[in-house]
């Protein structure tokens, strides 16, 4: 992998800086509003939590016993003595979310401290009316819906709890929003290729519903498909296991076209074409060059790999500052199978841009690269 520094969260990278001093406790207090029936325990967790980033102190370790520790221990190694604005942003935002769970004692409760979050979205109207649309395009062509689907879930990407700037952009795009486009290349691949499509998945709420839209598209086309999501409540939205039957639940609640998607998805479920799978390596500071023997057998059967959002194209290339025209191919060459990654930008990390762009767009928006407006579809479909 590159020999670059990674983006750390002090003042070297203003965008990490801001999100560990600034937008992290404010998430925080954010939590102790929304549940104001925590434990008088749990609110002190919470407020010498928001105390200890805002004064830069050592990052803790984790309390004893926990079931991922042995992980844990071993990035700890990597970073000796880090402090929380001094650090890999990797490592420190994803700790966060980590420690945050032994704050508001997740593993004995179950309780999600972003429930709240999570409701106002599925209760928008814009995620049901954002799905309709999606639904709409059953009656395209199968190349024709794929292609659209992949850009419904490209732009779900945007609606992001943890980043308001991200989210009010909504989910139509202008020209010029999609920076690379490899539709054209995707969508035959998945018409001719057998064989289970694996999607990483990133935010619940819009950008899940975008997912299962696609979803239902590639079990029609034959396809079997495994959803692999997040172990514990991590980033505010990303989905978890135990958000994923209450939501396809809710699809048949709602009725319509988007009730017969529940229905479909309930049913492939029960006869095993469609999975969801939790992993502790999605909550981890891993990179996915780093991923363990075991899901490394799973992607190398897959017919494509679908990797969803801003932070798993962090995981899959590294957060670095690559120059911005360096293939994609290139840094991504060690993954095992076919993939595809949607990505909305909210982060500094990219690659594979035309020469000039990026030099183009810094005259015309000096926050493209982590405002959310602006979007990736990106493939290595050989290796």
């Amino acid at each position: 992998m590159p020999t670059l520094p990674l983006v750390r969260t002090d003042t070297s990278n203003a965008f990490a800086h801001n999100t560990m001093s600034v937008r992290s406790p404010h998430m925080l207090q954010e939590i102790m509003n929304f549940n104001p029936d925590y434990p008088a325990a749990i609110r002190r967790g919470l407020t010498r939590l928001q105390d200890a980033l805002v004064a830069d102190e050592t990052i803790p370790d984790l309390r004893l016993p926990a079931p991922d520790y042995a992980d844990w221990a071993a990035t700890r190694e990597q970073f000796p003595g880090a402090t929380w604005l001094g650090t890999s942003w990797f490592y420190a935002e994803a700790f966060l979310y980590r420690y945050l769970m032994d704050v508001v004692r997740w593993f004995e409760t179950g309780r999600d401290p972003f429930t709240h979050k999570k409701s106002v979205e599925t209760s928008s109207e814009a995620l049901w009316h954002t799905l309709e649309e999606a639904l709409a395009t059953r009656t395209l062509a199968p190349e024709e819906r794929l292609g659209a689907l992949l850009e419904f879930d490209l732009w779900g990407n945007r609606i992001d709890l943890s980043l308001a700037i991200a989210a009010a952009h909504g989910t139509k795009a202008d020209d010029g929003d999609l920076l690379v486009d490899d539709t054209a290349k995707v969508v035959p691949h998945l018409m001719s290729a057998p064989g289970q499509v694996d999607i990483i998945c990133d935010n619940f709420g819009t950008e899940f519903a975008m997912d299962c839209a696609l979803t239902d598209a590639l079990l029609e086309l034959g396809h079997d498909v495994m959803l692999h999501v997040k172990m514990h409540p991590y980033f505010v939205s990303d989905t978890t296991a135990a958000d994923v039957l209450p939501f396809w639940q809710l699809l048949v609640a709602q009725g319509g076209a988007a009730g017969a998607l529940g229905e479909r998805l309930l049913a492939a479920f029960e006869v095993g074409r469609l999975r969801f799978v939790p992993d502790f390596f999605w909550n981890s500071a891993r990179f996915m060059w780093e991923m363990p023997d075991y899901m490394r057998r799973v992607f190398a059967s897959a017919a494509l790999v679908i990797v969803k959002g801003d932070l798993n194209y962090r995981r899959l290339l590294g957060d670095y500052i690559f120059e911005a025209t360096t293939p994609f191919d290139q840094v991504v060459s060690y993954f095992p199978a076919p993939l595809v990654s949607l990505r909305t930008l909210k982060s500094d990390t990219i690659v594979g841009l035309p020469a000039g762009l990026a030099q183009t767009l810094d005259t015309r928006d000096a926050n493209w690269r982590t405002n959310g407006k602006r979007g990736l579809i990106q493939s290595r479909l050989r290796w």
